[in-house]
């Protein structure tokens, strides 16, 4: 009976966290590109009041 490879099994979770952590951060880059943009036409500048 073969044994099961550990250290395989182990860089394939490293790769699947890795990969899930880079579409996050790519989400998260994309969120804020969108959100500075909406913010500065919803708020009005208030000059002098």
């Amino acid at each position: 009976m073969a044994k099961p490879n550990f250290q395989f099994q182990k860089r394939q979770r490293e790769l699947e966290k890795k990969k899930k952590n880079e579409e996050k951060k790519q989400r998260k880059l994309e969120k804020q590109s969108d959100q500075p943009s909406e913010e500065s036409e919803q708020i009005p500048k208030e000059d002098g009041v």
